[in-house]
């Protein structure tokens, strides 16, 4: 089947065959559109709903005694079976919700589980001065629209002429040269390309990744043979360059101009699939040579736009400090995706070097790409994408960074840059605004003259300056982009943060502010639902939706003043008492304790750290010669008032135990994705499992092992950690190596310290055979794994490919902990009791577990200094508790468990005086109600069997089972 000799009928063959097994196993859908039904409905509900319609109709056409009580059965299972749907639709979609979720996301979510659809069908166009109201002739207008978005006639007439000498000149790839990234696509890159994909909608050939990751591996052979004949035989198969556009209209946009809409690509699976393999192949070369420019942080592995937003914060911080002017300027590019010049593309491949099977791959890939505007089952007629990367694509992506790749290299050295896929920012500070001037003029006048040889349009309308200076009335600097004046504001929102002239960040802290206010309205709505309104449920939206976004550049803001960043805390704490319920008197560091929550200035520090410790933990961060440089130190510190920059800024935060601490950097290029990087491990022990076994039956299975591998020598390797002590160690032919490791290490960390110095024992000695026993299966199958980036992986990785080539033979091989096989016990026991200090830089996730440790410490510090509060005495020491209940009586129990209610605390909104019992006139307070007040003795004797306890008896973890039924019997319960 994938032999023939056309290989655009062998891809249409096997896309054929892959559909065909898909319609004889799996039902398809009709293609009439259903009415909007909830989303939680299910086939339970259609079933219950009908017995409940029938038994309805009995009971009206006989109305007896028997038929009524039959229909209220099944009206109260239907019921059952909705809210059961509801619930258990709404706790699946919660689990699943992240940061990524939006607002509106959250708020179509929750209008679809109350049945509640927006109108998606666009009703009219207009185009030419004419609206167009039918289906078939308004899919054509919107195809034209969006081809003629990436028409080149949209270029200048100057590009176009040196784009048409340009395209004269044949780039030949052809290489008779053996380059590693040539090689055959391995059944190891597929595999991990399928582990990897997301689930999205299909293109034309209607395969969608589900069928391909369902395949047997027959199969799958059979796809990669195909693959490699595209990959060699040098044929991009034509089925694969169209796609169908579905057209999402932009949002606050006006509906009727086809250019108001952004177009979704749906490209086909099968060619996304191969893509994943390429372009792994290509990032690799790219990062490994270091062919990106480091001032470009989008998309790339441990980079992000806060590396962008401090290395402005922090050019600006230094710039105030030397009593400097600094002026940025914002560059927007028109329609950078859809314009991008193809040629330029491969222009680019091709002066780095590429040569063979993927360049030219890439060159086919951009060839004659098509598509077809879809609206519902209505589709335009064939349009062409004459320029720009593909929409939908994973190669696009990589492919437009390579193309603005070059812009980087045209700005002087004076000048400082960064750029974020096509967000481009310079920045230059003096003492002399004329200085500025030059310098910043001669930067444009070269971006402008880069972008007239590339294609690239930089609109002079969006390109926006700033003039940061905390001198008042000095006059702004005048720039021009293409003999136009650039235009000066005040503030700007530059990758999300708004920067303002003085850094005072108060504009972006006012905008944030009112954003996550109007996010509240999700928290109100889900609590007043029967099913939305859980604790657990309203705490993952509230970090998801609107935490979420107070993170978002926290590090970068967090310099303000703290009566600005005040203004956040009122947004968290209200947050914090819609989710628990908790009474508007709460004290905050009960909502804190309770929600197990912290405060937003804690939570700032220890993203902040983090993110420090990360960018010391990659060695070709542009920001980490910044954190490490002490040269304006000094000068900060004999000027109080101004802020220092973020390095400063945390060594001054940084605990005396983090000091000196050297985090182990990590190589994210890693090995060569086409060479399998895994290690295999030997399991002695099969289906036998430690808990379920007795341990002379795992000693046996041991030794049986042993005798078969008899000519291995064995070596033993364990690690430990403790409150105050970690180490590791491994156990050979009776010689014993132990180490005492960090504090901050982790025991996974310890255990493969425990490996690389076993591999170096073998290596010293010149071991031909041995074999390597852990009882760590986290471990074992972090070596097998291709994925991982842990760093000290890699080294025991690199180690053992290092043995391997010099001929040695080593095994790795689980064995279970503390079942009495000797040499794991004594690697144990030499691990816990090892003294010989061992210095090692520590990775990067052991470090940021040590943050999150101190700051929890941190605040169980605080908290511990709140000892007349009355959560205190039942939750002195701090950790999740995780109620199952429902809401009125998860809100009763937050209320009782904090001390203030409505009953007992209601008088300070209203300014009255405290209330007393009507028993015995003592002032009204939970204890009072629980524990002291003796008219209701009897009623705890009936309920908990005493009338001696204290509250924690009742309203701890587990709060006592009787308690909501003592709190109606005595009449409180509603008032609370």
């Amino acid at each position: 089947m994938v032999e023939g000799e056309n290989l655009n009928e062998v891809v249409n063959l096997v896309t054929k065959t892959i559909i065909s097994a898909a319609d004889d196993s799996i039902p398809k859908s009709g293609l009439s559109f259903p009415k909007n039904r909830k989303p939680w409905w299910n086939k339970y509900c259609t079933d219950t709903n009908r017995d409940q319609r029938r038994a309805w109709n009995v009971f009206r056409r006989h109305p007896t005694s028997a038929n009524q009580i039959a229909f209220q059965r099944a009206k109260s299972i239907a019921r059952w079976a909705r809210r059961k749907s509801e619930r258990g639709y709404w706790i699946k979609f919660v689990s699943g919700i992240n940061s990524s979720v939006t607002a509106k996301d959250m708020w179509d979510n929750v209008r679809r589980a109350c049945g509640i659809y927006p109108e998606k069908r666009i009703s009219c166009l207009r185009t030419n001065g004419q609206e167009v109201r039918n289906i078939s002739e308004m899919v054509d207008v919107l195809a034209e629209a969006f081809s003629s978005i990436c028409s080149a006639s949209n270029y200048t007439e100057p590009f176009l002429t040196h784009k048409n000498r340009m395209e004269r000149i044949k780039l030949r790839f052809q290489t008779t040269k053996h380059l590693s990234y040539n090689s055959d696509l391995t059944i190891f890159e597929l595999h991990t390309a399928l582990s990897v994909i997301k689930h999205t909608s299909p293109g034309p050939d209607e395969v969608t990744y589900s069928m391909l990751q369902h395949l047997s591996e027959h199969s799958l052979l059979n796809i990669l043979y195909m693959f490699n004949r595209i990959w060699k035989e040098h044929v991009f198969p034509d089925c694969w360059k169209h796609a169908f556009i579905i057209p999402i209209p932009k949002p606050g946009k006006d509906p009727q101009d086809p250019l108001n809409y952004r177009p979704i690509a749906l490209t086909s699976c099968m060619c996304k699939l191969f893509e994943r393999i390429v372009n792994v192949r290509l990032v690799h070369i790219l990062e490994k040579n270091e062919y990106i420019s480091p001032f470009q942080s989008g998309f790339r592995k441990s980079r992000s736009t806060i590396d962008n937003l401090i290395s402005l914060e922090t050019d600006i911080r230094v710039a105030f400090l030397k009593r400097n002017h600094l002026v940025s300027i914002f560059f927007d590019i028109y329609k950078a995706y859809d314009r991008t010049w193809r040629y330029g593309i491969m222009k680019n491949l091709y002066d780095l070097g590429f040569r063979g099977h993927l360049p030219i791959f890439v060159q086919n890939f951009l060839k004659q790409r098509f598509f077809r505007v879809r609206l519902g089952n209505t589709f335009s007629n064939i349009f062409c994408q004459e320029e720009g990367v593909p929409q939908g694509c994973v190669l696009s992506v990589t492919l437009f960074v390579l193309a603005i790749n070059p812009i980087l290299s045209v700005i002087p050295q004076t000048v400082q840059k960064n750029l974020y896929v096509d967000d481009l920012h310079i920045s230059c500070y003096a003492r002399n605004m004329q200085l500025i001037e030059r310098q910043l003029q001669t930067a444009i006048n070269n971006i402008v003259e880069w972008s007239n040889k590339s294609g690239f349009t930089i609109s002079a309308q969006k390109t926006i300056g700033i003039h940061f200076c905390k001198r008042p009335l000095h006059p702004d600097p005048e720039l021009f982009l293409s003999g136009v004046p650039i235009r000066f504001q005040d503030n700007y929102k530059f990758l999300g943060i708004v920067f303002d002239k003085r850094l005072t960040f108060l504009p972006h802290i006012v905008s944030l502010r009112k954003r996550c206010l109007r996010s509240l309205n999700i928290l109100r709505t889900l609590s007043n639902t029967s099913w939305g309104a859980d604790r657990s449920c309203l705490l993952r939206v509230y970090r998801s939706i609107i935490r979420s976004m107070i993170d978002y550049g926290s590090v970068v803001y967090g310099s303000a003043r703290p009566s600005y960043l005040k203004r956040l805390d009122y947004v968290h704490h209200q947050a914090l008492r819609l989710c628990l319920g908790a009474f508007r008197t709460s004290p905050i560091p009960s909502l804190y304790a309770e929600a197990f929550e912290p405060s937003l200035s804690s939570r700032r520090d220890k993203l902040s750290l983090s993110y420090y410790f990360r960018i010391l933990s990659n060695d070709k961060h542009p920001l980490r010669g910044t954190l490490l440089n002490g040269n304006n130190n000094r000068l900060f510190n004999a000027r109080p008032s101004c802020i220092p920059h973020f390095g400063l800024r945390m060594r001054n935060i940084l605990p005396d135990t983090f000091h000196g601490v050297k985090v182990h950097t990590t190589d994210f290029c890693g090995h060569p994705p086409w060479m399998e990087n895994s290690i295999s491990y030997i399991n002695p022990f099969g289906n036998f499992t430690k808990s379920d076994s007795n341990n002379s039956v795992l000693i046996s299975l041991f030794n049986q092992h042993r005798q078969f591998y008899q000519s291995y020598q064995p070596f033993f390797t364990d690690g430990s950690k403790s409150l105050n002590h970690v180490g590791c160690a491994f156990f050979t032919n009776g010689h014993i190596i132990s180490y005492k490791l960090h504090s901050f290490t982790s025991v996974f960390s310890s255990e493969i310290t425990a490996v690389y110095f076993a591999l170096k024992y073998i290596d010293e000695h010149e071991i031909r055979k041995s074999i390597l026993y852990t009882d760590s299966m986290s471990l074992l199958e972090s070596l097998r794994s291709s994925s991982t980036r842990n760093p000290l992986i890699k080294e025991v990785k690199d180690f053992y490919r290092h043995l391997l080539s010099k001929g040695a033979r080593i095994l790795f091989s689980w064995v279970p902990s503390h079942v009495g096989i000797t040499g794991n016990e004594l690697a144990d026991k030499s691990a816990k009791s090892a003294t010989e200090f061992l210095t090692r830089p520590i990775v990067y996730a052991d470090v940021r577990s040590a943050v999150n440790q101190w700051c929890h410490c941190q605040w169980q510090e605080k908290w511990n200094m709140e000892t007349n509060n009355k959560l205190h005495v039942i939750k002195p020491v701090l950790s999740y508790w995780v109620t199952k209940l429902n809401r009125r009586c998860d809100v009763v129990l937050t209320r009782l468990r904090i001390g203030h209610t409505r009953l007992t605390h209601k008088y300070l909104l209203f300014a009255e005086s405290p209330p007393t019992c009507s028993h015995c006139g003592d002032i009204l307070t939970v204890k009072h109600i629980l524990t002291d007040c003796v008219a209701v003795d009897r009623h705890r004797l009936r309920y908990f069997c005493s009338s001696s306890f204290d509250l924690s008896f009742l309203l701890g973890q587990i709060p006592h089972f009787n308690l909501f039924m003592y709190l109606k019997d005595i009449g409180v319960f509603h008032d609370i």
